[in-house]
């Protein structure tokens, strides 16, 4: 599977209805559980200046403004939404994906989980929705039905479908908790309908019955886990993987900056052995 450019992503860079910078900037504050005073020494300001901003008796600068909200953590896209409620035209881009300014981003991300195989890596966007992904990860999607997979599949549905990988994950419940969980501080995080809603519906599929086991992938060979697997069966086996989330650092463009790489690596010397075993 190669690079494609993701669908369009719901806008959120807008202020919501009724609210302006002030009441923005203070509900991120009291989400990253910091007091106007710690605010104000970080950002080189006042508590009494941060006060007057909350609650609209001051205007913030475009500066002030970009600066509360890199000391807030504030993501891209919700910076853009600060700037706009405060009267300032955004100040991040959001390049297409498939836009020729994004060539060298996009081979080098391609080059990127290739060279990880045959270990499973992939690519999403801010909704999961899959943009890139290897062999590693084909293989492992094998006999999922193609109303899965097209037209831009999505990395959720297609492990916590029904039809999908659910039933060949035998620590299902476990490794459901995990995703589910994942994407609850997403949505915490970026005011997404478009999140909200995928979560909704992959947390209301049923879990198929029996798929939760508690055996070693090898039997007889005790494993010991040093983070969660995803125990998949595949080809008549049990693989186990570990997955890490990459993500760019201080990005300059909402699109990049909702980007994640996700690898999966091999949780035991059984699962590292079958996949080397693919290409040798």
């Amino acid at each position: 599977m190669t690079l494609v450019a993701s669908g369009p992503v719901p806008s959120r860079a807008n202020a919501p209805d009724g609210q302006g910078v002030g009441p923005l900037l203070r509900a991120w504050r009291e989400r990253r559980r910091v007091s106007q005073l710690e605010l104000a020494l970080r950002a080189d300001s006042s508590a009494r200046h941060i006060s007057f901003v909350e609650t609209g008796r001051s205007r913030p600068s475009e500066e002030m403004v970009l600066r509360l909200a890199e000391h807030l953590d504030v993501p891209v896209r919700e910076r853009n939404a600060l700037l706009l409620a405060a009267g300032y035209a955004p100040h991040y881009p959001e390049t297409p994906l498939d836009d020729p300014a994004l060539d060298a981003l996009r081979d080098g991300m391609e080059r990127l989980i290739r060279g990880y195989e045959p270990y499973p890596a992939l690519v999403v966007d801010a909704t999961y929705t899959v943009v890139a992904a290897n062999q590693g990860i084909a293989m492992l999607l094998e006999g999922v039905p193609q109303s899965l997979l097209a037209p831009a599949p999505n990395a959720m549905r297609l492990t916590l479908h029904p039809e999908g990988l659910a039933p060949r994950i035998r620590n299902l419940r476990e490794w459901r908790g995990h995703l589910l969980e994942q994407m609850g501080r997403q949505i915490a995080l970026h005011r997404s309908d478009a999140l909200r809603e995928l979560y909704e519906e992959v947390a209301a599929y049923p879990v198929p019955a029996g798929v939760d086991d508690t055996e070693p992938a090898e039997p007889g060979t005790p494993v010991a886990y040093f983070a969660l697997p995803m125990r998949i069966e595949h080809a008549g086996r049990v693989l186990s993987f570990v997955s890490s989330i990459s993500t760019f650092n201080t990005p300059m463009d909402v699109t990049v900056a909702e980007l994640a790489i996700e690898t999966f690596l091999p949780a035991d010397p059984a699962t590292t052995k079958f996949l080397h075993s693919l290409v040798s």
